[in-house]
């Protein structure tokens, strides 16, 4: 049992510190984030909460490989079947091939590039025997997604998010999630921009996927809307660069109730 728990997948963060460029002066570095441990295993599910500037979605781009968000300190690790790679020099591509995957919280657009070919293109890439998948079985899997998610098939022509809704641009950052299957997944505010039905479409997607594969995922998110259809098990909250304190779902609900200012005094 302890033997075929240590070989789960996790994303093991410590003592991570990240700067940036100052909007105000280039030449000076401002720190981020000053010291964030945490590990998330596969088949968990964590929530990261905290006000406007904690360094919630630098956390999550620093993870990723922003070139943007520089690593100063402490170290990130993923360990696969026993084994353990660090990231802190590796780039966004590189992170990803190893199974790191992230739904921004404001997804570009990509005029002339297809949802329909680069996704044939990066699972073509990542399998071995490119005739394993043909486009056929593809095109039925990316519709079958598709339907799930309430999205219309001809998006799979338009150009990557081209002329979507902010509410469509995070259904489609969940169809990438599901077409792609992550090891390790990071949600960066998936639930703002979202009305009621889509943030239960979203939801219900996010919750087969994980049932279905038990990947790593990290939620970020101002409100405790989205984890009244997504349980986590542990619930952390960020600021002024740390995470001051963490528990399990019912953190979430006392920060609605009472704030982050009282949340942060007990």
């Amino acid at each position: 049992m302890n033997a075929k728990s240590s070989k789960k997948s996790s994303l093991i963060i410590k003592n991570l510190h990240v700067e940036t460029e100052d909007k105000t002066n280039r030449l000076v570095k401002k720190a981020i984030l000053k010291g964030v441990d945490l590990e998330i295993k596969e088949g968990e599910i964590h929530a990261i909460m905290g006000p406007n500037g904690s360094g919630k979605s630098t956390l999550l781009n620093a993870l990723m490989g922003h070139p943007q968000y520089q690593i100063s300190d402490g170290t990130i690790q993923i360990k696969i079947d026993g084994e353990s790679k660090k990231l802190n020099e590796l780039k966004a591509d590189e992170r990803a091939n190893l199974g790191l995957f992230m739904a921004f919280q404001h997804p570009i657009e990509v005029p002339g590039l297809s949802f329909l070919h680069m996704l044939r293109t990066i699972k073509n890439l990542k399998d071995t025997d490119p005739e394993k998948q043909s486009l056929e079985s593809l095109l039925e899997e990316l519709k079958a997604q598709l339907k799930k998610l309430k999205i219309d098939e001809q998006a799979l022509e338009r150009g990557i998010n081209e002329g979507f809704s902010g509410g469509e641009k995070k259904k489609l950052e969940i169809f990438q999630m599901k077409i792609l299957k992550p090891k390790f997944i990071l949600l960066d505010e998936i639930d703002s921009g979202l009305d009621i039905d889509a943030l239960k479409i979203v939801a219900e997607n996010i919750k087969e996927f994980f049932k279905e594969h038990s990947p790593a995922i990290i939620i970020v998110t101002h409100y405790a809307r989205i984890l009244k259809f997504i349980s986590p098990d542990k619930v952390h909250i960020l600021s002024h660069g740390k995470i001051v304190k963490s528990g399990g779902k019912s953190l979430a609900h006392t920060l609605e109730k009472h704030g982050y200012n009282e949340v942060n005094k007990q």
